[in-house]
């Protein structure tokens, strides 16, 4: 079975734990400091701060902004949970927009249609490493004096009209979780605009305090742990070639994919970089696909079959036509840098096989 996603931790990384492991330095130390430091280079020299999952970002970036009770946030459904379960937590309020068909991340037509005199913050997800349409969503932003956070779990080198992904908006979280295009066993990264953002997240991050016993605000306990960090610095490093990998890979599925009948080929826009976290077509009979595939020994995943403001959680009932048709159509091909020609040849004529073609 080829899998849908393959972390790839080496001798490299096991040497770097067993660094740390020798210092006896386990927690928040020198480690997260130095991967805080390395991130700030790919993400325009930005402030960084370490957490140990993407979803703490989310969180600490959200309540570092400003953002709390009686805000609106508005966000799309078509992603994962924890980027509208982050709003929520803040104790502020979702506001679920559609999203746009070509590219499948939030429609700015939809999010200037959704605001309203609560509206503090708009948030994009960068959906399978591709960006959203960050322009677009800055004017509206600037116009209507709404902070911009940034949804970056999935787009670790992306960019908009050459700038870097993360970089747009007050704040930006990454994700280092092991399906991640990098990761650091499990973690985050909180990107922000100025160090008094950046300040009030590491406050945030250790229970309200920077100096010991000196707590100047109710906080929590989501600090990155030397281990991890010390991951995250050895796959930071193999990040730009693992991302070249990635869309040379992308590119030969698209080849082998684009005359396919009933198959359709992930769009990138012309001001886009793609990392291809996920390479993600559009079907209209998706189990039978997934299933035909499987027993090729192909792997895929659905990223995501339900809408957010659907799930129970939620339990909204709203009209957004282009995310319950993605929802219904989206099926994640193998993409990762551990594939051979051999593995994308075989990817390509299993899909056509199982499409009639």
């Amino acid at each position: 079975m080829i899998p849908a996603a393959r972390p790839m931790i080496g001798a490299e990384e096991r040497a770097a734990v067993d660094r740390v492991m020798a210092t006896g330095m386990l927690a928040q130390g020198p480690e997260v400091a130095a991967f805080e430091t390395e991130f700030s280079a790919v993400v325009g020299d930005r402030s960084c701060v370490a957490v140990n999952s993407g979803t703490s970002a989310l969180l600490l970036g959200l309540l570092a902004a400003g953002i709390g009770p009686g805000d609106e946030v508005i966000v799309p459904s078509f992603t994962f949970a924890a980027t509208a379960n982050a709003v929520v937590l803040a104790g502020a309020e979702p506001v679920f927009v559609d999203i746009e068909p070509a590219h499948l991340c939030i429609d700015p037509d939809a999010v200037l249609a959704a605001i309203t005199p609560r509206t503090a913050a708009v948030m994009p997800v960068h959906l399978y490493g591709h960006p959203a349409a960050m322009d677009r969503l800055a004017a509206i932003a600037d116009r209507h004096g709404l902070a911009v956070i940034e949804d970056a779990a999935q787009a670790h080198l992306a960019t908009w009209a050459g700038r870097p992904v993360g970089t747009f908006g007050q704040v930006a979280a990454f994700s280092f979780y092991p399906t991640k295009n990098m990761t650091s066993g499990e973690g985050g990264m909180v990107v922000c605009a100025d160090e008094d953002t950046a300040r009030r997240v590491r406050l945030l991050r250790n229970q309200g305090m920077e100096r010991r016993y000196h707590n100047e605000v109710v906080g929590y306990n989501v600090r990155m742990t030397d281990l991890h960090a010390a991951i995250g610095r050895v796959q930071l490093r193999r990040l730009a070639g693992w991302t070249a990998t990635r869309q040379r890979n992308a590119g030969h599925l698209s080849a082998a994919l684009a005359e396919v009948p009933g198959v359709g080929v992930p769009a990138v826009a012309d001001r886009a970089e793609h990392v291809w976290h996920q390479y993600t077509i559009r079907v209209s009979d998706r189990d039978t696909v997934a299933d035909g595939l499987a027993a090729a020994g192909v792997g895929s995943g659905v990223y995501y079959p339900t809408p957010v403001h659907e799930l129970p959680s939620y339990g909204l009932s709203i009209d957004l036509p282009e995310t319950r048709r993605a929802c219904a159509e989206v099926l994640s091909l193998p993409v990762h840098p551990a594939l051979s020609e051999g593995d994308l040849a075989h990817i390509g004529a299993a899909v056509a096989k199982v499409m009639g073609s």
